[in-house]
Protein backbone atom coordinates (compact mmCIF):
# COMPACT_ATOMS: atom_id res chain seq x y z
CA UNK A 1 0.00 0.00 0.00
CA UNK A 2 1.23 3.42 -1.02
CA UNK A 3 1.60 6.39 1.13
CA UNK A 4 -0.97 8.19 -0.03
CA UNK A 5 -3.58 5.31 0.37
CA UNK A 6 -2.30 4.91 3.84
CA UNK A 7 -2.70 8.39 4.50
CA UNK A 8 -5.98 8.84 3.03
CA UNK A 9 -6.94 5.81 4.97
CA UNK A 10 -5.38 7.60 8.09
CA UNK A 11 -7.45 10.62 7.58
CA UNK A 12 -10.67 8.62 7.14
CA UNK A 13 -10.20 6.76 9.99
CA UNK A 14 -9.63 9.98 12.39
CA UNK A 15 -12.60 11.39 10.96
CA UNK A 16 -14.81 8.38 11.85
CA UNK A 17 -13.17 8.71 15.37
CA UNK A 18 -13.77 12.38 15.60
CA UNK A 19 -17.74 11.86 15.03
CA UNK A 20 -17.62 10.26 18.75
CA UNK A 21 -16.20 13.68 20.41
CA UNK A 22 -19.45 14.75 21.90
CA UNK A 23 -18.37 18.57 22.06
CA UNK A 24 -20.96 20.31 19.08
CA UNK A 25 -23.79 17.44 19.16
CA UNK A 26 -26.20 19.29 21.40
CA UNK A 27 -28.72 21.32 18.98
CA UNK A 28 -31.05 22.27 20.77
CA UNK A 29 -32.52 25.72 21.75
CA UNK A 30 -33.13 26.98 25.06
CA UNK A 31 -36.19 29.01 25.07
CA UNK A 32 -37.27 32.15 24.04
CA UNK A 33 -37.67 34.14 27.17
CA UNK A 34 -37.75 37.72 26.34
CA UNK A 35 -37.62 39.33 23.08
CA UNK A 36 -36.87 43.37 22.63
CA UNK A 37 -39.55 45.99 21.57
CA UNK A 38 -38.56 45.88 17.90
CA UNK A 39 -39.05 48.94 16.10
CA UNK A 40 -40.82 47.29 13.62
CA UNK A 41 -41.72 43.81 12.36
CA UNK A 42 -39.56 44.57 9.37
CA UNK A 43 -36.24 45.11 11.21
CA UNK A 44 -37.26 42.26 13.41
CA UNK A 45 -37.96 39.69 10.22
CA UNK A 46 -34.59 41.07 8.45
CA UNK A 47 -32.74 40.63 11.68
CA UNK A 48 -33.94 37.00 12.37
CA UNK A 49 -32.84 36.06 8.80
CA UNK A 50 -29.51 37.84 8.96
CA UNK A 51 -28.46 37.56 12.21
CA UNK A 52 -30.98 35.02 14.21
CA UNK A 53 -29.03 32.06 13.90
CA UNK A 54 -26.27 33.15 15.96
CA UNK A 55 -27.85 35.65 18.33
CA UNK A 56 -31.42 33.94 19.49
CA UNK A 57 -32.29 31.08 20.62
CA UNK A 58 -34.10 30.16 17.80
CA UNK A 59 -31.48 28.84 15.60
CA UNK A 60 -31.76 26.61 12.63
CA UNK A 61 -29.56 24.08 12.96
CA UNK A 62 -28.35 22.96 9.48
CA UNK A 63 -27.38 19.65 8.95
CA UNK A 64 -23.85 19.84 8.42
CA UNK A 65 -23.74 21.15 11.88
CA UNK A 66 -24.19 17.69 12.74
CA UNK A 67 -20.60 16.43 11.20
CA UNK A 68 -17.42 17.22 13.23
CA UNK A 69 -15.30 19.01 12.76
CA UNK A 70 -17.78 21.66 11.65
CA UNK A 71 -19.85 20.79 13.68
CA UNK A 72 -17.30 22.16 16.59
CA UNK A 73 -17.34 25.50 14.74
CA UNK A 74 -20.97 26.20 14.47
CA UNK A 75 -21.60 25.22 17.95
CA UNK A 76 -19.02 27.86 19.18
CA UNK A 77 -20.08 30.14 16.90
CA UNK A 78 -23.46 29.81 18.53
CA UNK A 79 -22.67 30.03 21.83
CA UNK A 80 -20.59 32.96 21.52
CA UNK A 81 -23.30 35.16 19.44
CA UNK A 82 -25.22 34.27 22.04
CA UNK A 83 -23.22 35.61 24.43
CA UNK A 84 -22.51 38.69 23.49
CA UNK A 85 -26.16 39.35 21.73
CA UNK A 86 -29.09 37.39 22.14
CA UNK A 87 -32.75 38.45 21.56
CA UNK A 88 -34.63 35.75 23.31
CA UNK A 89 -32.66 37.10 26.46
CA UNK A 90 -33.26 40.86 26.32
CA UNK A 91 -33.24 42.38 29.63
CA UNK A 92 -32.46 38.77 31.26
CA UNK A 93 -29.10 38.44 29.89
CA UNK A 94 -26.76 40.96 31.97
CA UNK A 95 -24.38 41.40 28.69
CA UNK A 96 -26.16 41.97 25.64
CA UNK A 97 -24.47 44.29 23.02
CA UNK A 98 -27.57 45.34 21.28
CA UNK A 99 -25.86 48.67 21.05
CA UNK A 100 -23.21 47.79 18.66
CA UNK A 101 -25.37 45.65 16.93
CA UNK A 102 -25.65 48.68 14.04
CA UNK A 103 -22.19 49.26 13.56
CA UNK A 104 -21.10 45.57 13.59
CA UNK A 105 -23.30 45.35 10.58
CA UNK A 106 -22.20 49.00 9.19
CA UNK A 107 -18.46 47.66 9.20
CA UNK A 108 -19.56 44.74 7.54
CA UNK A 109 -18.01 42.38 10.64
CA UNK A 110 -21.49 40.69 10.81
CA UNK A 111 -23.02 38.66 9.29
CA UNK A 112 -19.09 36.93 8.42
CA UNK A 113 -18.35 36.06 5.32
CA UNK A 114 -18.25 31.99 6.07
CA UNK A 115 -21.56 32.19 6.94
CA UNK A 116 -22.57 34.02 4.35
CA UNK A 117 -21.14 31.31 2.05
CA UNK A 118 -23.11 28.92 3.98
CA UNK A 119 -26.26 30.81 4.42
CA UNK A 120 -26.96 32.89 1.09
CA UNK A 121 -30.60 33.73 2.57
CA UNK A 122 -28.95 35.88 4.90
CA UNK A 123 -27.04 38.30 2.26
CA UNK A 124 -28.90 41.49 2.58
CA UNK A 125 -29.53 43.61 -0.38
CA UNK A 126 -28.21 47.27 0.37
CA UNK A 127 -31.48 48.93 0.76
CA UNK A 128 -31.97 45.98 3.57
CA UNK A 129 -28.61 46.72 5.08
CA UNK A 130 -30.32 50.51 5.34
CA UNK A 131 -32.64 49.71 6.86
CA UNK A 132 -31.90 47.32 9.13
CA UNK A 133 -28.78 49.17 10.68
CA UNK A 134 -31.81 52.18 10.64
CA UNK A 135 -33.92 49.64 12.77
CA UNK A 136 -30.89 48.45 15.21
CA UNK A 137 -30.31 51.61 16.16
CA UNK A 138 -33.93 52.59 16.60
CA UNK A 139 -34.44 49.37 18.38
CA UNK A 140 -31.17 49.20 20.90
CA UNK A 141 -29.59 52.83 20.14
CA UNK A 142 -25.39 52.99 19.21
CA UNK A 143 -22.39 52.27 20.86
CA UNK A 144 -21.44 55.79 22.57
CA UNK A 145 -17.96 56.91 22.81
CA UNK A 146 -17.60 56.47 26.58
CA UNK A 147 -18.29 52.66 26.25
Amino acid sequence: MGKIKKGALFAFFVFILIQFVPYGKEHSNPPVLSTPEWDSPDTEKLFMRACGDCHSNETKWPWYSKIAPISWLVTYDVMEGREHFNVSMWGIQKKNDGDEAAEELREGEMPPFVYLLAHPEARLSEDEKKRLIDGLVKTFGEESEDD
